[in-house]
């Protein structure tokens, strides 16, 4: 599947404000998975800065990780020669700023290390390089596996396979699948603070899925409660985005 904006600063989705600063980076998104944990709010209340409220639903807070591949990323306009690919893991959970409903980024892990050391200087995110290896089974799985090891007592390892398995859809406002996945901003902390950025895209082509996870030590690695039950789990194909330089927001 193969989605494509029409405006790359359209901001689709009505409960959330319009961009605040503008989206200088584009790149799509390939071969995702977005699995989701409910744990006690309570305990994941100390791992989010102050700045920011933990979004809570139906009395529980979510934890997600994110294994998926990034491909033509760039700066916007850039001619395709310079554009990069590499495979990323994102793990994070729910807030809201000032009422604005956001994502917040405990750790960022890159495949490429060059990519993860340039990152994390220009934008101060929480970014890590880890060895990763993305590549396709022989029953049409995509086979995921990151291991990062820089600063860690253990390895962070997160190993799984996962396939589509199901028609593509988009979640309606209201679902759980929704409030999981429409979110427009970013946050991450920082030594001075919180940073904040914005995104832009199509809602998200979702799929039921099927997943293995084989090992999955990113949650404890960033020191974060550990839930019980599997994930909510859903593929994610294709889908083209824009992306803003995050800003320290204030207190």
């Amino acid at each position: 599947m193969n989605t494509q904006r029409t405006d790359p600063f359209r901001w689709p989705f009505a409960d959330e404000s319009s961009p605040k600063t503008p989206h200088v980076a584009s790149m799509t998104w390939r071969d995702g998975l977005f699995a989701h944990w409910p744990v006690d709010p309570d305990d994941l209340r100390p791992h989010v800065p102050e700045q920011v409220s933990l979004e809570t639903r139906d009395g529980r807070a979510w934890v997600s990780v994110l294994p998926f591949v990034l491909t033509n990323v760039g700066f916007r306009g850039t001619p395709s020669i310079t554009r990069l690919a590499f495979p990323e893991l994102n793990v994070r959970t729910y807030v809201r700023y000032r009422g604005d409903p956001g994502l917040f980024f405990f750790s960022i892990d890159i495949g490429n290390s060059l990519v993860a050391a340039t990152v994390r200087r220009t934008t101060r995110l929480p970014v890590c390089h880890a060895r990763m290896r993305v590549s396709a089974t022989e029953e049409n799985h995509v086979a995921f596996e990151s291991e990062r090891r820089e600063g860690e007592p253990e390895p962070a390892r997160f190993v799984a396979t996962y396939r589509p398995n199901g028609q593509v859809f988009t979640a309606d406002p209201g679902t759980l699948e929704y409030w999981l996945t429409a979110r427009r901003r970013f946050y991450a902390s920082e030594a001075a603070g919180v940073l904040t950025g914005e995104i832009a895209h199509d809602p998200w082509p979702l799929q039921p899925a099927d997943v293995t996870i084989y090992e999955n030590t990113m949650l404890e690695a960033n020191d974060l409660p550990t839930p019980t039950g599997d994930p909510i789990v859903h593929y994610a194909d294709e889908l083209s985005m824009t992306g803003a330089i995050p800003r320290r927001i204030g207190t």
